[in-house]
């Protein structure tokens, strides 16, 4: 057996820009390339790809990839030609003559990675010899099982691949597999002594959030416009969910298309490639879209409606931040959604586990507790600190006593006979008017109104706490009313001791928002002037603009800034080949932003000059603005500038010693001691911006804190 261990870097780095592996990438590349079978479970975005990839480069003949959809497999043999890598896919979509020629080049030895839907493997039946294919690749092998999230019949046909070919190793790779699953994937395939490759799940990148699910539309808007530009994908439960948002995203400028079964396949295609080349910035979707799609530059996914799982979940959230740069998981939890999914499981041939699934997803969505550290737990892996990256450790609950609460809202329940669901028991309690109160004579109940004083929302808030903890209770076969249990009575006489947490109100919301977002990116920034650059390529090559380089090699390039081919192919992610294809346009690209960086930081030191000059020769802040027609408020901004460099300027003459003592307390008091707006409104609009300029120039010149 060949040694190819000597030409696994140069390989890792000419074909995918890479100067070391990942993880367990190694170890799995080299049982491959030893002809042994493997079952590897990778989280998205955690580099399964060059698990079979790299290999079929060293195999003598062609890898075949089994992959599930076939309007994913163009996408990725564009990305492995853009690498350099002879590659295609077998599906019915081609002619006659298109698949003739492919099997021919598979014959000829021409290709190195061939891609196939289970559907379309009889037609490779004259290739199907160990003489022609080197590896078989199963992708998304949860499919193959029925204990698995996504269960498709089709994969159960594969197992016949290991009769066929049993000299041939075959590699499964899936995100997510539980126990049950792996070893089903092992037996379906008849490789019951593959090797496990189970790597961590922990995605550290990705900020984990739970909300609430009311007012879920205008929410997910202002999430949306603080991320202008970013790619993402929001899951719903419905086809008609779908066309809601994107008819609401359309009317606020925001490019955005629906994505679900109702659509032909042409039309579901469109989509897609539309998503995957930028010009479609946001899909609604159900959980068919999305699989096997490498769009590296996923910011967010948002789930509208809750999950029936955490496998499918956790494999949805992970197509975003596959670069590994920060990306964002939002899930909007409602009552609603848990009954919808509980009907959709009722009658199901495996009901029990399905709904024993959803359970466990409806404790995530109402944990109290650091999320990474369930989701983690459920797939078998301890963490052993809380992640700081998810709501509940950037926020931890603050709990109350909230006995008294609790026993307005269980008095209530208890009041209409347990015939009300929430909203109705709610609208009790703080007085409500409506049809549904009044004709049933409930503003006669004595807790009626009783509660005026707290909103809609916060009660629904308390009753999900209520309902949680076990001390009511959703009769979802009768309506959803609400019922006691229990454990209501030892609240309700006083025995018991409930502890609420309160809800975040819209300002932490919002302060919460903007310490989860990553920086907006400049308008001139070379990031984005390398994203625009890479658009451009894009569109002359027609391919995805991700495939000429990720948004990770640009933040690379935009920190390091090489300036020759050299420096250049430094950067992960520039391999060879496009080093020769891209590398002159983004090394001019970066030597263009840095001259002009160059030149504008030198007109800007003569701005300053010029304004010291005037200022030397005895002109008034009033002079110096009309000679050099600028704002006095400039002017002063120039002056606070030099007086900060070191100038020679009379500081004193333009703010007083109080009023710089004033400034640095609040400093001490602001939350965002940087910006300037903070300290006009502490100030109550009663200082001047350029006053607070000059009095912060003098504390941080003087360190007056």
């Amino acid at each position: 057996m060949p040694d190819f261990q000597n030409e696994l870097y140069p390989h890792l780095k000419k074909y995918f820009g890479f100067d070391s592996f990942r993880d367990q990438q190694e170890e799995i590349v080299t049982s491959v390339l030893n002809k042994k079978d493997c079952l590897v479970i990778m989280p998205t975005g955690g580099g399964k790809s060059i698990c079979f990839q790299l290999p079929s480069l060293l195999l003598k003949g062609t890898t075949l990839v089994i992959s599930p959809l076939i309007a994913l497999m163009k996408d990725q043999v564009d990305g492995l030609k853009a690498n350099g890598i002879p590659a295609a896919f077998f599906n019915s979509s081609q002619s006659a003559e298109e698949q003739h020629k492919i099997l021919e080049s598979t014959h000829q030895g021409e290709l190195k990675l061939l891609y196939v839907a289970p559907e379309s493997l009889q037609g490779l039946s004259p290739i199907l010899k160990e003489e022609f294919i080197s590896c078989v690749a199963v992708d998304e092998a949860h499919c193959i099982s029925s204990w698995g999230h996504d269960f498709r019949p089709s994969y159960q046909q594969l197992g016949f691949l290991k009769s066929t070919l049993p000299l041939t190793p075959i590699i499964a790779l899936t995100a997510t597999a539980d126990k049950a699953t792996r070893e089903d994937i092992m037996a379906q395939l008849k490789i019951p002594r593959a090797k496990q490759f189970l790597a961590s799940f922990d995605r550290k990148n990705i900020a984990l959030e739970v909300r609430p699910a009311h007012d879920r539309v205008s929410q997910i808007l202002q999430f949306i416009k603080q991320r202008p530009n970013e790619s993402g994908i929001i899951y719903c439960l419905s086809r008609k969910s779908t066309e809601t948002l994107v008819a609401k995203f359309l009317d606020n400028g925001i490019k955005a298309a629906a994505y679900h079964a109702g659509l032909d396949f042409e039309s579901r295609n469109k989509v897609q490639e539309d998503f995957i080349f930028d010009k479609t910035q946001i899909v609604c979707a159900t959980i068919a879209f999305g699989m096997g799609i490498d769009k590296s530059n996923v910011r967010w996914v948002i789930h509208y409606n809750m999950p029936k799982n955490i496998e499918g979940y956790y494999q949805e959230i992970g197509r975003s931040g596959r670069d590994g740069l920060p990306a964002q998981a939002l899930l909007f939890h409602s009552y609603g959604d848990v009954i919808q999914l509980q009907r959709f499981a009722s009658g199901a041939t495996n009901e029990e586990v399905q709904l024993a699934k959803l359970d466990r997803m409806k404790q995530f969505s109402e944990a109290s507790t650091c999320r990474r550290k369930i989701l983690l737990s459920y797939f078998g892996e301890f963490l052993g600190e809380d992640c700081g990256n998810c709501d509940v450790c950037k926020n931890p609950p603050q709990f109350f006593d909230g006995t008294i609460i609790a026993q307005k809202i269980l008095s209530t329940i208890a009041r209409l006979k347990e015939l009300e669901a929430t909203g109705i028991v709610i609208d009790v309690l703080r007085g409500a008017q409506n049809a549904a109160v009044l004709d049933k004579n409930y503003q006669e109940i004595k807790t009626y109104g009783i509660g005026k004083d707290i909103s809609w929302n916060d009660w629904q808030h308390y009753a999900i706490q209520l309902i949680n903890q076990g001390f009511c209770e959703i009769a979802f076969h009768k309506n959803n009313v609400l019922q006691l249990t229990p454990y209501s009575k030892d609240v309700l006489f006083g025995k018991t001791r409930v502890l609420l947490s309160k809800p975040l109100k819209k300002e932490e919301r919002v302060a919460l928002e903007k310490e989860q977002k990553t920086k907006k990116v400049a308008k001139n920034s070379l990031f984005e002037r390398l994203r625009l650059l890479r658009f451009q390529i894009s569109l002359e090559e027609n391919i995805p603009a991700y495939l000429v380089f990720n948004d990770a090699t640009l933040k690379e390039m935009e920190a390091e800034r090489p300036t020759s081919e050299e420096e250049l192919m430094q950067i992960n992610g520039v391999g060879q080949r496009k080093l020769e294809v891209y590398g002159e346009e983004f090394i001019q690209e970066i030597r263009a932003f840095q001259a002009e960086k160059k030149a504008k930081k030198k007109k800007k030191s003569h701005t300053y000059q010029d304004t010291y000059e005037l200022y030397k020769e005895g002109k008034s802040i009033e002079e110096i603005a009309q000679l050099r027609k600028l704002k006095p408020t400039t002017i002063f901004s120039h002056l606070a500038k030099l007086y900060s460099d070191g100038k020679d300027v009379a500081i004193y003459e333009f703010v007083d010693k109080e009023t710089i003592g004033k400034v640095a307390q609040a400093k001490k008091e602001l939350k965002d001691p940087e910006a300037l707006k903070p300290y006009y409104e502490y100030f109550e609009e009663k200082l001047e911006y350029s006053t607070i300029r000059l009095a912060l120039s003098v504390i941080e010149k003087e360190r007056i804190l």
